[in-house]
């Protein structure tokens, strides 16, 4: 299984950047795929996850409205786009897989995979 980011960048706040996510290794169906931040010092946050087989979309209460997650079955990709961005949103982004779905998506526990991370940067 291998989960490869990319898409992270510098931004002004209110802001847009799109994240990416090319998945492998793992057939793409009963599973799901989620993005994560990470702030040094402290914990790492669910942000949004998506349930790959019929596109269920979940979002943390911060980032409800703004962020779009959404997927790509044919080229096993998924995107996290990131609108109206503020400096509270900087972080290091991850994605994971979620294998096989689990339905408690806000749990870092229930992913088994992650990728590298790409870092965001919104500055005011």
């Amino acid at each position: 299984v291998q989960l490869v980011e990319s898409g992270g960048g510098l931004v002004q706040a209110g802001g847009s950047l799109r994240l990416s996510c090319a998945a492998s290794g793992f057939a793409f169906d009963d599973v799901g795929v989620g993005w994560f931040r990470q702030v040094p010092g402290k914990e790492r946050e669910a942000v949004s996850c998506i349930a790959v087989s019929d596109g269920s979309t979940y979002y943390v209460d911060s980032v409800k409205g703004r962020f779009i997650i959404s997927r790509d079955n044919t080229k096993k990709m998924v995107y996290l786009q990131m609108n109206s961005l503020t400096p509270e949103d900087t972080a290091i982004y991850y994605c994971a897989a979620n294998i096989p779905w689990n339905p408690s998506w806000l749990l870092p526990e229930v992913y088994s995979s992650w990728g590298q991370g790409t870092q965001v940067t919104v500055s005011s």
